[in-house]
């Protein structure tokens, strides 16, 4: 027996009835009215009014009669109807919506738990970050590999900038206009993800100005996402240190991203055990 496809338009029609009629009135703190409830939970003229949309439009919806509501309708009944974010994410789903990002704004400092993550899987090196690569947390092989991130302003805590900007970092990888490539791919897809956020704006606008390269590479208008890939380093202590790396993004923060590297081969991994052995 096969399962049958989801009807997303009757599960839509379903799943607004559901949660419409969960929902307390007292607890929202609407009005009495003198006509009586005969169903539980909110009646739809309310969840109309909290949305504001017309009656009809939610008979209609609820019916399963065929509309798909835009980003902004489902926005706005996700709030009517108090929706948790992962509800959210589901409504979204069903009218076929790219979901909006989270309307507290790109995530600036680490989870808690991710934090304790980082450290544990020492001894591979590892960081956090979010989407326009400011460095979140990190350990300490990462910050040996790399450089002592504790000593630079919050600001330069940034990958992009310091493979542009710090005198170091930008002589540190050896086919070094693949990774400014590479990242500045990443860029554009987070750029374009997140038009609300202002700092990356801010940040691209000081790079296209201060760094001709990377305006050079920006008006390519290359695309791209590396989750996985390798970076040939040469480290000023312990020399050439080649590492695979991969991107993992945590279900529950997925504007932070887990970056974690491992030796290429046995010559990077003695490398890397000398310089984390100092």
């Amino acid at each position: 027996m096969t399962t049958p496809t989801v009807d997303t338009t009757q599960e839509l029609a379903a799943f607004l009835r559901n949660r419409r009629e969960r929902l307390d009135p007292h607890a929202l703190g609407l009005p009495s009215r003198r006509r009586s409830r005969r169903t539980p939970g909110l009646r739809r003229e309310e969840v109309a009014e909290l949305a504001g949309v017309s009656v009809d439009y939610i008979v209609r919806l609820e019916q399963g009669r065929g509309l798909r509501p835009s980003a902004d309708v489902v926005e706005a009944l996700s709030q009517a109807l108090r929706l948790t974010p992962d509800e959210r994410t589901y409504l979204f789903d069903l009218a076929r919506q790219r979901r909006p990002r989270n309307a507290d704004g790109p995530a600036t400092t680490a989870v808690p738990p991710l934090t304790r993550l980082v450290t544990d899987l020492s001894p591979l090196p590892a960081m956090l970050m979010n989407h326009r690569y400011d460095i979140l947390a990190w350990n300490v092989e990462m910050a040996r590999l790399l450089l002592d991130f504790d000593t630079l302003p919050p600001p330069q805590r940034n990958s992009m900038w310091l493979c542009l900007m710090h005198p170091e970092i930008r002589e540190f990888y050896v086919d070094r206009e693949r990774v400014v490539r590479e990242g500045i791919a990443h860029l554009r897809a987070a750029w374009a993800a997140h038009p609300e956020d202002r700092a990356l704006t801010d940040l691209i606008a000081e790079f296209t100005s201060g760094d001709a390269e990377f305006a050079r590479l920006w008006a390519e208008r290359d695309v791209k996402v590396n989750g996985r890939g390798h970076k040939v380093m040469r480290h000023p202590d312990v020399g050439a240190i080649t590492v695979h790396f991969e991107v993992l993004v945590p279900l529950q923060d997925p504007d932070q991203r887990l970056v974690i590297y491992r030796a290429a081969d046995e010559e990077s991994q003695s490398a890397l055990d000398r310089l984390c052995a100092r």
